[in-house]
């Protein structure tokens, strides 16, 4: 089989398209990079959904655990705590258990017991809990000159906040943000080996390179073509969210403004 033909077979198998069998045989470099990548798939869909969803539902927890009345500010706090206080893989598990057990009450919570459902909800909750925590500092630390200029220009309530204060909690939180997004999709890969099932050997990246490990017996080959995967889409990340911090940052002179710069420690 050539590597057009493989690519052709394999580039969308974890979606369901084109052979529903996995090789068993004379597993080929191509095969490697073609299933790994097909993989890849899945946890872009986790990471972006779950980023994305989760940022608003951080700022909410932000503005949540910073107001005055307890009622608002104490769900937040302890959202955060559980959320980051707890293990993602253990999250995983008691999420798939609680869905398994409310599947038996009703139908409607089918969903929720595949991968795309169940663990997307998990995923979106701790990013908005780990960001939250970013956010609130940020916030905590915008100076308050901004904010007693936005009063004398007339600005309050909503608009102060949409013009002035989330602005400038972005412009403070977005290096950590960066982080937190690229630390995210790197744990999309704890999905398939937490509790959610791989429907039909449908699973991520990592599902894949576990997979060839465990058939050629040789680590050495999946698993450097997965970091490779997941290096690229650091990078991919790091422009994204380079391109977004320039425009937070354009008001500012230029020996102000705080880049993101990919920095490589030899030595740590």
């Amino acid at each position: 089989m050539s590597c057009l033909q493989t690519i052709q077979d394999y580039a969308l198998r974890s979606l369901g398209y084109g052979e529903r069998l996995l090789p068993r045989e004379g597993y080929t470099l191509c095969e490697h990079v073609t299933l790994i990548g097909s993989g890849m798939i899945w946890n872009v869909y986790f990471g972006a959904i779950a980023l994305a969803a989760g940022f608003f539902l951080a700022t909410v927890v932000a503005l949540g655990k910073g107001a005055r009345n307890p009622f608002i500010r104490k769900p937040s706090e302890w959202f955060i705590f559980v959320f980051r206080g707890s293990p993602l893989f253990i999250q995983f598990f008691f999420a798939y258990f609680l869905f398994l057990s409310l599947k038996k009450v009703s139908p409607v919570f089918d969903a929720f017991t595949s991968a795309w459902l169940g663990a997307l909800i998990v995923l979106f909750l701790n990013t908005a809990a780990y960001s939250g925590e970013i956010f609130y500092g940020a916030l905590r630390s915008i100076p308050k000159g901004d904010v007693e200029a936005a009063d004398a220009y007339g600005f309050s309530g909503l608009r102060r906040f949409r013009r002035i204060v989330w602005p400038t909690m972005l412009r403070l939180a977005w290096p950590a943000y960066t982080n937190e997004a690229i630390f995210l999709f790197h744990s999309t890969t704890l999905v398939f080996f937490s509790g959610f099932p791989a429907w039909q050997q449908r699973g991520d990246a990592l599902y894949y390179a576990n997979y060839f490990a465990d058939k050629t017996f040789n680590p050495f080959v999946p698993y450097p073509i997965l970091a490779g995967y997941f290096i690229l889409l650091t990078l991919v990340i790091i422009g994204i969210f380079g391109a977004v911090n320039r425009r937070l940052n354009r008001h500012l002179p230029q020996e102000a403004r705080r880049g993101l710069r990919l920095r490589l420690n030899l030595i740590r």
